[in-house]
């Protein structure tokens, strides 16, 4: 569920509003293309998967911030009592920065360099999910010389297909992430050995935008088997780290993926008899409906063999369609009459690669050059991945509470943008 409808607007049409917010008026005021964030939104994703483990003492959401790291969105995550998994050094200073208690955060990733974890050491953050043995051994040597304690879980590698896109799939053998279940518990035996390190978790996270819970049962099982050989061997393993990963509607022909509370039920019924502490790290799930891309068409060009709706928005501002083959719901943010004449069209922008699109063969009511577009379910891995791809600025971010909103992140100016480089001396 997301808080975009529509509703009567200022000119007593049916506009789509984001919350109380007048989208068409929005974009009168900040300009196109903008992405659109509803507070309501973050906070009921927030609310329901915290409290699909109401009972489960312990129990830690640790949002990712790679999803949207927007200060506005982490801010009102964090109000709401999440905690952060951050992947980066950039990521833990924003989580920092609105106020996230150092022991709510957890710092994931392969590549975290030493300053990095010399930096979340010195700040007290809760755990680091470890990947590797060179990181391990580096993590331990960063500790010894800091006179600091680094507590750990290792990411262990299931080799569980997630059945999502391969691009997103993080728990495959061929994957980059985590060490393979068969090394696991010879790396937790270096672990003991190397001083300032202290083995207390374990962690898994098979992937991105999984839309079937049999994947999660099958690598939360061969989880739980570790478990109890670490506890066997002697390890006092008083933690898990479930990851993320649970989908989102992206469509609505497609069937809906898992709520919540089932993905609870799971956890409750593979490992909710281990006395252990819960930590998540939920990302898309909680930020993907929350988001939305408003754009304004520019032009409608009809092609040989093809229509083309060109708007302001390009794949530098939205990457997930060129990336991802990804989806998106679009909708004229200005409901249109009754029987409006419909065309199938590709959706453009004005980038030059042929693979500048944010939807292909899509059915919609005809559109017209000003007529303003929403973009659906961008929340997560939209802003995020944008670029100045063309030397065409950032897109703007706004949060919407009610009837208040905030542009959270303005669109710089061209000389921003041309003074953020520097010509050589030479020059």
């Amino acid at each position: 569920m997301h808080h975009f409808a529509y509703r009567r607007g200022a000119s007593n049409q049916n506009v789509l509003h984001a919350e109380e917010v007048d989208l068409a008026d929005l974009a009168g005021r900040v300009g196109t293309p903008f992405y659109c964030y509803s507070t309501a939104t973050l906070e009921r994703h927030y609310r329901v998967f915290a409290e699909a483990f109401d009972g489960m003492p312990g129990t830690l959401v640790c949002y990712s911030v790679k999803a949207n790291s927007n200060l506005g969105v982490l801010a009102t995550l964090a109000r709401a009592g999440a905690g952060m998994d951050v992947v980066s050094e950039g990521e833990l200073r924003r989580a920092l920065a609105v106020k996230v208690a150092p022991e709510k955060i957890v710092f994931s990733g392969v590549g975290k360099t030493r300053d990095e974890m010399a930096f979340a050491l010195d700040r007290g953050i809760f755990a680091f999910n470890v990947e590797s043995e060179p990181e391990l051994r580096a993590l331990s040597e960063v500790a010894v010389a800091k006179g600091q304690m680094a507590l750990i879980a290792i990411r262990v590698n299931p080799d569980v297909d997630a059945k999502t896109h391969h691009k997103i799939a993080t728990g495959k053998a061929e994957n980059k992430f985590g060490v393979p279940f068969a090394e696991a518990l010879p790396l937790y035996g270096l672990a003991r050995e190397l001083p300032n390190i202290e083995a207390a978790g374990v962690h898994m996270h098979i992937g991105s935008q999984i839309t079937d819970l049999t994947p999660f049962r099958n690598a939360f099982a061969l989880l739980k088997e570790l478990v109890g050989d670490l506890r066997a061997g002697g390890f006092a393993i008083d933690f898990v780290n479930l990851g993320g990963g649970l989908g989102i509607p992206y469509r609505d022909d497609q069937p809906a993926p898992p709520l919540p509370s089932d993905y609870a039920k799971l956890v409750r019924e593979v490992i909710g008899n281990l006395g252990l502490r819960l930590l998540f790290e939920p990302g898309r799930m909680i930020t993907g409906n929350a988001g939305i891309l408003v754009s304004r068409v520019l032009y409608v060009k009809r092609g040989a063999a093809k229509t083309f709706t060109i708007i302001d928005a390009a794949m530098n501002d939205l990457l997930r369609p060129t990336l991802y083959e990804a989806h998106h719901e679009i909708l004229p943010v200005v409901a249109p009459e009754p029987g409006t004449p419909t065309i199938v069209t590709d959706v453009a922008g004005p980038v030059c690669e042929t693979g500048d699109y944010l939807a292909l063969g899509r059915t919609l009511p005809e559109l017209h050059s000003g007529d303003l577009i929403a973009v659906m379910t961008v929340g997560a891995y939209g802003a995020v991945l944008a670029s100045e791809y063309n030397s065409r600025l950032l897109v703007p971010e706004v949060l919407v509470a009610g009837n208040r909103h905030a542009v959270t992140r303005p669109r710089p100016s061209y000389n921003d943008m041309l003074e953020a480089e520097r010509l050589p001396d030479w020059l």
